[in-house]
């Protein structure tokens, strides 16, 4: 399965950015998906997912600043971050949830907020 994400670069704290991942047709319109993120010396963690009819759930670091969301037609995924802070700042990474149904990881996209 590819997995493309993209969209990341170097922002200001307070700022916005828009992250956004295509993937293989054949398995996603059925899938939950999510976006992870892995900072420096930390373990890789889930910060969003949406599920096939759209339900949303956020980890509570990023609740009410970002927003997952998927388009079934373009097989993609978005992830909309505004408000970023320093801590935001990581590799990320989109993948169904859970990630082993595709098997790996793609190219994640580097974030990072600058204070």
């Amino acid at each position: 399965v590819q997995l493309q994400a993209s969209g990341g670069g170097l922002v200001q704290a307070g700022g916005s950015l828009r992250l956004s991942c295509a993937a293989s047709k054949m398995i996603f319109s059925t899938k939950t998906w999510g976006w992870y993120r892995q900072a420096p010396g930390k373990e890789r963690e889930s910060v969003a997912s949406i599920s096939s009819d759209g339900i949303t759930n956020y980890s509570d670091s990023v609740k009410g600043r970002f927003t997952i969301s998927r388009d079934n037609t373009k097989s993609s995924v978005y992830l909309q971050m505004n408000s970023l802070k320093p801590d935001d700042t990581a590799v990320y990474y989109c993948n169904t949830i859970p990630w082993k149904i595709t098997g790996g990881w793609g190219q994640g996209t580097q974030v990072t907020v600058s204070s």
